[in-house]
């Protein structure tokens, strides 16, 4: 069968499911995307070229549409390029988000389509007016509801769509959740795990190991949407009353939502221009490799992540997976997978005096939350492990094409 997965940055949410795949030689996988730096085992790689920007003139709420269709439009013209190639997919599979599904049952008619239905963009209950330091008025409201015509098309179109958690497939327009199955992506249980032996060289030189009093936040990018400003806010007095703690931040200096703050070339300059804090004990490491990422994990003793009401980050669920005690958002995202007080801890988002109190707690009696990590780690075997979520996607694929009986990965 040939089957392609179409992502901008591969592998996006399918480094597991290409591969796994590919293992089955009757299977011919290609991937189309826009990076050429990227292989997958057994998987095929076809790129598309960049479209040209979007015209300057345009209205500013069809920006993005434009940015869908031009999108669309290169990845037609890769198929058509892909068919001349003798490579006729019998199943796409992609995500929807940058206008690359936008045209595809158009093209391939009789061709089933697996869509990832990660978020759908609204104007009230969900990011949008979350936060009272980003206003909302007419213009965004407005703005937001054609932000979402494109998903709103793919989803039309798509034979399947699948969301990581059910809060996200809630997201979408009611209409079509029958259409909608819940599959978390997987987390590598065999990889993601706890080590007590965890330790770390920090980029400054700085070590860190298992049983230090180390506070640990991870963001693609520090911005408000990952609880950033709350998150720098709560530092002062978490140093103050811990004077042993140190604390490490991972994240870039991008926008990856929102927008950029003013005055300041991104939100991390902003909030040290904001907060007074011993710097000499907080350490910005900008985004570590994997491995380092994951042995930062394992030592942490409290791990705060904060979101508004929008995507649930893998790191969430790879701290939990780590062991760490998870101090997080009581937000709707987080409810799905944190039980407060069991597997984790829940405070109010913008609280910056109830955060600092959760952290402060947990790094004087660590030994008051191994039960938390404990079953935090058994939270993810049991509902998000890569071996079971990776059968579960497969069988939705065996829907469109009959595939042979997975091969089961072993739990960690």
């Amino acid at each position: 069968m040939n089957i392609l997965f179409i992502h901008q940055n591969m592998p996006g949410q399918y480094k597991h499911l290409a591969p796994a795949l590919a293992r089955d030689r009757r299977n011919n996988v290609v991937f189309l995307t826009k990076r050429d730096d990227v292989l997958l085992p057994g998987v095929g790689r076809a790129t598309y070229k960049p479209p040209r920007e979007v015209r300057k003139d345009i209205h500013p709420y069809l920006k993005l549409q434009e940015s869908a269709v031009l999108h669309g439009q290169q990845v037609v013209r890769a198929i058509d390029g892909l068919a001349r190639n003798g490579f006729k997919p019998d199943l796409v599979i992609g995500h929807p988000g940058w206008g690359e599904l936008l045209f595809v049952k158009d093209v391939l008619p009789d061709v089933p389509l697996v869509s990832y239905c990660e978020f759908y963009y609204r104007g009230q209950g969900l990011d949008v007016g979350f936060d009272p330091e980003e206003p909302v008025d007419p213009d965004l409201l407005c703005r937001v509801r054609t932000r979402a015509s494109h998903l709103l098309l793919g989803l039309e179109a798509c034979d399947l769509g699948i969301s990581p958690t059910h809060w996200q497939k809630k997201a979408h327009p009611k209409a079509f959740h029958d259409k909608i199955e819940v599959i978390f992506d997987g987390i590598d249980t065999s990889i993601v795990r706890p080590d007590g032996e965890a330790r770390l060289i920090l980029p400054d030189g700085t070590g860190v190991e298992r049983g230090d009093e180390l506070v640990t936040y991870v963001a693609r990018n520090l911005e408000p949407y990952r609880g950033f400003r709350t998150w720098m806010r709560s530092l002062p007095e978490i140093l103050r009353r811990r004077p042993n703690a140190h604390v490490v931040i991972v994240g870039g200096d991008e926008v990856s939502y929102g927008s950029s703050p003013k005055g300041y070339a991104n939100w991390r300059e902003a909030m040290l221009a904001e907060v007074e804090f011993d710097r000499s004990r907080v350490h910005f490491t900008g985004k570590l490799p994997y491995g380092d990422y994951l042995k930062l994990l394992r030592a942490s003793r409290a791990h705060v992540y904060l979101t508004y009401p929008f995507v649930l980050s893998w790191s969430c669920l790879e701290a939990m997976a780590c062991g760490a005690l998870v101090i997080a958002s009581d937000t709707a995202p987080v409810r799905e997978v944190i039980e407060h007080d069991r597997n984790g801890l829940l405070t109010d988002f913008f609280d910056t005096a109830a955060l600092a109190e959760r952290v402060c707690s947990a790094l004087a009696e660590p030994a008051a939350f191994t039960r938390h990590r404990k079953t935090a780690v058994e939270t993810i075997r049991e509902r998000y492990s890569l071996g079971d979520c990776l059968v579960r996607q497969l069988a939705i694929i065996d829907k469109f094409i009959p595939m042979p009986a997975p091969v089961r990965l072993a739990r960690a």
